[in-house]
């Protein structure tokens, strides 16, 4: 079968969406780091919008910072792969067309150097997730940037905006940090050309973007009639909050959707403590019980009864500004979540968890509990992962630790001892749980909820209103 192309694009099914654009006008205007699955079905879809509508600057130069694996399935491609939008009605396919470069940053870091130093260059997107903004260096996402940057600088070339996309509060102000370290390791005079020159707005994103198997391919060649090496699959949804500062010209993200504000910081709190804070939480109480996927865990009605308990505990955390929108997003949430055509495995969601669970469920559960409020969901979300980490599910099968503190974790979680003893070990991972830890009565109070679950097994430990039995 002939592989999707630029030569192939033409004779596609009528059917299927594909760009409405010469793509040869199209110039390079973007550079995303970190590109995988949710770039390409989050961010460049705008993009891909944007140069459908005329404005042929916003084509996308994507770098790979490991692997060549992206760009050894999508070069011979022309950059073009298939976005299949999935729900209980079916399948629409989408071919997108917006990515115009792939590089891979371990073998030429120069190009991309130069890249980002262009004269087109107007924006740099980044998801590197969450862990990628610890990491230091040249072979860094940020020290990169800060490279890219300092070449830029050099030739005389104005600031960029540069939009975090990854789950992190306050994501921009944590970006332009670390930026600014790496900035000032090279020259003290690039960090503050930087603070002058390049800004770093926080952003919120949102999609449920499963990892690509085999049925994915499978699916595009035969609804295209060509092979698509690495397809991606997607929920209907999407959003993207953007704080309303840019350096330079501001991209006109909102007339491909996205939602300019004056502070993103109440959206980014209601999707971490209720989407974010419920896709962990089944992800490690899910896979302990022996599910798959989120549409499976979300259908059995105890754990959809603890994460219904769940939002309005977490929710009662919130900012004033969006409290009273969280039953409705809460709402919205549960038709995504059970959405079956998506089949959003767990184990994918449950990875990078130290990396995860402080901004998803740790400073809910020390909000909650300095405030006095109700939080026996938070506590279960949190034992649950404890428990996760000690590699085995309900029936003694074998749950993969895919994780930076793998092996600390699951030496602490299988030490011999009481829940107690368990806990307080886990609390001393300062990475986790910071300052919660200094808390005296929060060990006791896991350290219950996680003997349930060893004793009880996950469902077990459950009340029929999604309340830990222990409690």
């Amino acid at each position: 079968m002939a592989r999707l192309s630029d030569e192939t694009l033409a004779a596609l099914p009528s059917d299927i969406a594909r760009p409405a654009y010469g793509r040869r006008d199209a110039r390079i205007g973007v550079v995303h780091l970190g590109v995988g699955n949710f770039h390409r079905a989050h961010q460049a879809v705008a993009f891909d919008d944007l140069l459908a509508a005329g404005d042929r600057r916003w084509a996308v130069s994507g770098v790979s910072l490991r692997r060549p694996a992206m760009r050894d399935a999508l070069v011979p491609q022309d950059g073009l792969y298939t976005v299949l939008v999935r729900d209980g009605a079916g399948t629409r396919a989408r071919v997108v067309g917006a990515l115009r470069e792939l590089l891979v940053a371990p073998e030429s870091p120069a190009a991309v150097i130069a890249r980002l130093a262009a004269a087109d260059t107007r924006l740099v997107t980044l998801t590197v997730t969450e862990k990628g903004y610890d990491e230091t260096g040249p072979a860094s996402a940020v020290g990169l940037l800060a490279l890219g940057l300092a070449a830029r600088h050099a030739a005389g070339r104005g600031g960029l905006s540069v939009l975090s996309c990854d789950n992190l509060s306050r994501n921009g102000a944590r970006l332009q940090a670390r930026l600014r370290a790496e900035a000032t390791a090279i020259d003290p005079a690039l960090a503050d050309w930087i603070d002058r020159a390049v800004a770093c707005p926080d952003t919120m994103v949102d999609r449920i973007v499963p990892a690509t198997v085999d049925g994915d391919r499978e699916e595009a060649a035969r609804r295209l009639g060509v092979d698509d090496a690495w397809p991606v699959a997607a929920e209907p949804f999407t959003q993207w909050v953007i704080e309303r500062r840019f350096a330079g010209e501001a991209p006109p993200l909102e007339a491909a959707g996205a939602e300019l504000v004056d502070d993103v910081a109440p959206w980014e709190a209601m999707k971490l403590r209720l989407l974010n804070a419920a896709h962990s939480s089944l992800a490690y109480l899910g896979a302990s019980a022996g599910l798959p996927t989120v549409d499976a865990a979300i259908a059995e009605p105890r754990l959809r009864a603890f994460v219904g308990r769940l939002w309005l505990q977490a929710a009662a955390t919130l900012p004033a500004a969006v409290r009273a929108q969280a039953p409705a997003y809460g709402a919205r949430l549960l038709e995504r979540f059970a959405n079956p055509a998506l089949r959003h495995r767990l184990l994918q969601i449950a990875m990078d968890g130290s990396r995860k669970l402080p901004q998803r469920l740790v400073a809910t559960l020390r909000d909650a509990r300095r405030a006095g409020l109700p939080h026996d969901t938070l506590l279960l979300a949190v034992a649950a992962w404890m428990r996760f980490c000690a590699g085995r599910d309900d029936a003694g099968a074998e749950l993969p630790l895919d994780d930076p503190l793998a092996a600390r974790l699951r030496t602490v979680a299988q030490a011999p001892g009481d829940a107690l003893q368990t806990v307080r070990a886990m609390l001393a991972i300062d990475e986790v749980f910071g300052d919660a830890a200094t808390d005296p009565t929060l060990a006791p109070a896991l350290a219950a909820v996680l003997d349930g679950l060893r004793r009880r097994g996950t469902l077990a430990a459950l009340a029929a209103d999604g309340s830990p039995v222990a409690l």
